[in-house]
């Protein structure tokens, strides 16, 4: 069976440049050991990338190690629910593209706020 996204249609890719996903397969897609819940598509700001590495998690630094350049602004990358969730409670969440954020966020945030951040440039 196919993934599905918030909209309840079929899960399209986040990001293969940079390659995204807990599964590293481009989409947000899951599984058990997600302990992350990596479901949400987001196109990185410079504010939220400063707002993550403030808290503990620097995402655009290179790590050669793992094969990760680190993000730019503009990147899309599946972030973590909660991640974004506190985002969102600081005021630093970064657009979303509900095309290929993973249905599971639904248990982590509301549609409504996915949507009030719903990023409006295309798709793909």
């Amino acid at each position: 069976m196919n993934a599905k996204n918030v909209l309840g249609t079929e899960l399209l890719s986040c990001s293969y440049d940079p390659l995204t996903g807990y599964l590293r397969d481009g989409c947000c897609n899951t599984d058990a050991s997600d302990h992350g819940s990596h479901l949400i598509c987001v196109r990185v700001t410079g504010e939220f990338l400063a707002f993550s590495k403030a808290r503990g998690n620097d995402l655009a630094t290179p790590v050669p190690e793992h094969r990760f350049a680190g993000l730019q602004p503009g990147d899309r990358w599946c972030l973590c629910a909660l991640r974004w969730r506190e985002a969102l409670e600081a005021g630093m969440a970064p657009p979303v593209i509900l095309e290929a954020t993973h249905a599971n966020a639904l248990q982590f945030v509301t549609m409504a706020q996915l949507e009030k951040h719903r990023y409006q440039g295309a798709v793909h």
